[in-house]
């Protein structure tokens, strides 16, 4: 569907001096898609299903450090240790490039003249090196530190820097360009790979004057563990471009950091597949904390340059399958949306990137393609994308070269915005062709958020776990060294105090504001819509709209304070409110303590165990306060089987659970029971399709040992299995977001946070005698932020789950106990503040079963 308008070209010609050739190819013709069909695409939201694994749970995240020595100029020469030779990758088969041919290459490459630099700025999941190539012209140390110097300045004073005639004179343009961050679509990388040979060697006065005023970093493949493994998702099962909020995985740690050290203003992330070759700009809802009216004349403007080079390729229909690009903004009305900071292209304008984009590809050789079709056929396609994608490098970087002046004073207008606390500007209509009301979107920014001490604080743990990562992601956080009051409220000292009137104050906004409920603007979004760290992640966080920030005495925090400690004499007691402070208690069990549940969201841990309890305050950051009761029943180590994504184990894993995957294939297949004391159900486990003697096994596991569910696929088995009596029903299928919640107060939800996530929301009526709800949907709204809305015929909208339960609890005649979320408590490893609700759901069956 057209938005409304034929557009003709900006004035922009862009004139590619690294251009590849148009390879001839036979005709392999591909229908054009719908932007309603998005989901069959590279990038459609499915959940993950693969195995996670576990990863420290720390009060900091363990964000990778880009290593930047700025003393050093460039080049930066690094001898890579090159893998073993690995005949199963599957990028063989395409004739492309295989992770471990990637270090020899680059060795090789940096031998070539004196542009060329390789660091090594992390480790995959599965621990292979990831390469950062940095190619520039060459530079003193001493011009690299004013280089740096520069970079700082725009960043730290930008009024200042607009002014600089050093910085509009001298400044090297810094462009990023992301490769494979879904494993299975490979093809980026190669043509990064032959966009790095090319620069390295040319002699052209073309590329001397390029290189002389920009700086290009390559991430050469995001995810070596699904290059070699043909997968989509990296080694943890992760879909890291999903990721860039939340940062759980160690590839997207390292982006981030790069594009945090590198200030980037453009970056591509090279996809695959959707033909014909789909180029960002996106249709709305635009996200509202950018400064949009920069960013959509770059981002536009390049991403017509990029098109105009693919066209020029020459690649048809008719005798290479090649369908002419698309740019959502322009030929769509909406489905391709940049509304939500998870993936790469919309985290990274929150560091300065004011032009930014997806590219998708266009010839599929994945999934079955790639075990279907002949391997002379996905050569043949492979190097037709391989093209492309090179040709959308060459235009990008052309691009920046052209219009460097111009988008490093865009970059430090989007800082200077900030750090003056202006308000949020609308982009003018007609910015560029067909920018409409539909466009515009806009939010508020508070004076400054503050993340209470003390007793204003629901959880210390979960403060400091939030303050540390905003930091990590490079938003400033001060903490008060006195009280103070502002917005006409008192806060104690200690207090953390972040100021929006700040350079990355979008970033800081996006995190923490409460987000927007965008229902109404449009019918198809791409992917989740509402994900409020303040709400999800499980600290009290105030937004204040006015008062004097110079009154308050605040200082710099480098890393949250530690809120660990152990109080008093005697038993102690340790609240289950965070992931943290269940690893904490996984770890006293796996010591063999005698710790016992206490039924108000917490734990009692004997006096015995004082001292590994202030081992384990340090290490996780909890605290153990004084035991006001002595406990109730013991609690031990459980072993879970978990039928589930690999969000879901990950998280589990995360927090210190004994793990074992279970499937209906595997239950089929004859499962020892022995040593299980809960099952989770989430996905690919179906009662109805287990064979006789798998239901005999499981029937006699359900008469002692202790059930959860979530969603769809946990609420059918609950009724095939004849657990406990409840009717689940089924909001839209694809609303999700933040809602408003109210809590029983039971064992579940004893001091949870007054907020939820939802994805395909569920909730429960018809409950039983043996049925109680700890949790149930507000009953006004329900929904904070995000995109619900009913389905056609009236139904499943958040009117409809008003007041309804959304987590239930029972034991059932057999003696099984179980627990139902119809919410997504562990949804892609997000939303902190909610985890601890499965851990207490795991441990409460536990010990109510039998």
């Amino acid at each position: 569907m057209l938005k409304r308008f034929s557009h003709p070209l900006l004035g922009v010609v862009v004139v590619s001096t690294l251009a590849l050739p148009a390879m001839p190819a036979a005709a392999d013709p591909q229908p054009r898609r719908s932007p309603h069909t998005l989901r069959d695409f590279g990038n459609g939201p499915e959940r993950n299903s693969t195995a996670g694994a576990v990863r420290g749970l720390g009060r900091g995240a363990d964000h990778t450090r880009f290593p930047r020595d700025r003393s050093k100029g460039y080049p930066r020469r690094v001898t890579l240790t090159e893998p073993a030779t690995n005949p199963a990758d599957f990028s063989i088969k395409l004739g492309l490039t295989p992770y471990h041919a990637i270090a020899p290459k680059l060795n090789a490459l940096q031998r070539v003249g004196d542009r060329v630099s390789v660091e090594v700025i992390g480790r995959s999941h599965q621990g292979r090196e990831l390469y950062l190539v940095t190619v520039t012209a060459p530079e003193s140390g001493a011009e690299a530190r004013a280089q740096e110097r520069m970079r700082e300045k725009i960043e730290d004073d930008p009024a200042a820097a607009a002014r600089d005639p050093w910085i509009k004179r001298d400044y090297k343009a810094p462009v990023f360009i992301n490769n494979n961050i879904h494993g299975n679509e490979w093809e980026g990388t190669d043509a990064t790979l032959k966009a790095i040979e090319r620069l390295a060697a040319a002699k052209d006065p073309a590329t001397r004057a390029l290189l002389d005023s920009t700086r290009l970093y390559f991430n050469v493949t995001a995810n070596p563990d699904g290059r070699a493994g043909g997968t989509r998702a990296n080694g943890a099962g992760f879909d890291m471009n999903r990721d860039f909020i939340t940062g759980s995985q160690p590839e997207v740690r390292a982006m981030q950091q790069v594009m945090i050290d590198t200030q980037p203003v453009a970056m591509i992330d090279l996809h695959g597949y959707v033909n014909g070759t789909l180029i960002e700009p996106t249709t709305p809802p635009h996200g509202q904390n950018y400064e949009y009216d920069l960013f959509i004349k770059n981002t536009y403007a390049n991403g017509l340059g990029m098109e105009a080079a693919v066209k020029a390729l020459g690649y048809t229909p008719e005798a290479d399958g090649v369908q002419p690009p698309q740019i959502p903004f322009r030929d769509w009305d909406e489905g391709w949306d940049d509304w939500p900071p998870i993936f790469t292209p919309q985290y990274a304008p929150f560091h300065g990137a004011v032009a930014s984009h997806t590219v998708e590809i266009p010839l599929r050789v994945n999934n079955a393609d790639y075990t279907n079709l002949p391997e002379a056929e996905l050569r043949r396609r492979a190097a037709i994308n391989t093209a492309i994608a090179g040709a959308t490098i060459d235009a990008t970087i052309s691009h920046v070269h052209a219009k460097r002046a111009q988008m490093v004073a865009d970059q430090i207008e989007v800082f200077r915005r900030g750090a003056a606390g202006e308000p949020s500007r609308p982009a003018p209509l007609g910015i560029v062709p067909g920018f409409g009301p539909e466009d515009v979107y806009t939010t508020t920014f508070p004076r400054a958020y503050v993340v209470p001490a003390g007793s204003g604080q629901r959880s210390a743990t979960a403060a400091a776990r939030l303050v540390d990562h905003m930091v990590a992601n490079d938003v400033r956080v001060t903490r008060a060294v006195r009280p103070f009051s502002l917005g006409g409220k008192t806060y104690p000292a200690g207090s953390y105090v972040v100021d929006m009137h700040q350079p990355k104050r979008g970033l800081a906004n996006v995190m923490l504001e409460p987000g927007a409920d965008i229902s109404p603007k449009v019918d198809a979004m791409y992917d989740i819509s509402g994900w409020s760290l303040a709400h999800l992640w499980g600290a009290t966080v105030d937004a204040v709209t006015s008062g004097d920030l110079r009154r308050v005495q605040t200082r710099p925090v480098p890393v949250a304070s530690p809120a660990g400690a152990v109080e008093g004499w005697g038993d102690l007691a340790l609240r289950l409110d965070t992931p943290a402070e269940v690893s904490a208690l996984n770890a006293l069990l796996a010591e063999g303590v005698a710790v016992k549940w206490s039924g108000d969201g917490g734990v009692v841990v004997p006096r015995s165990a004082r001292s590994l309890a202030g081992t384990l305050a340090d290490r996780y950051g909890v605290r153990f306060d004084r035991a006001r009761s002595a406990g109730g029943q013991p609690l031990r180590r459980l072993t879970v089987a978990v039928a589930g994504g690999a969000d879901e184990v990950y998280s589990l894993q995360e927090m210190g659970f004994t793990l074992k995957p279970v499937s209906t294939a595997v239950l089929n297949a004859g499962f020892d029971w022995s040593g299980v004391d809960v099952l989770y159900v989430s996905s690919g486990l179906s009662f109805a399709q287990l064979n006789e003697a798998a239901r005999t096994a499981l029937d006699g596991f359900l008469a002692r040992g202790g059930v959860v569910t979530r969603g769809g696929t946990g609420a059918t088995f609950n009724q095939a299995a004849g657990l406990l009596t409840a009717t689940h029903v089924a909001g839209r299928g694809d609303a999700n977001g933040v809602v408003s919640v109210t809590n029983a107060g039971g064992p579940i939800t004893a001091g949870a946070p007054a907020h939820s996530f939802v994805y395909s929301p569920r909730w429960f009526t018809g409950l039983g005698p043996e049925v109680t709800a700890e949790q149930r949907y507000a009953g006004t709204g329900p929904l904070v932020s995000g995109h619900w809305r009913p389905n056609a015929d009236g139904t499943g909208g958040p009117a409809a789950a008003q007041g309804q339960a959304t987590v239930v609890r029972g034991v059932d005649e057999r003696g099984a106990a179980v627990v139902l979320f119809g919410t997504e408590p562990l949804f892609r490893n997000h939303p902190k503040g909610l985890f601890a609700q499965v851990a207490r759901s795991l441990y409460w069956t536990s010990i109510s079963a039998g």
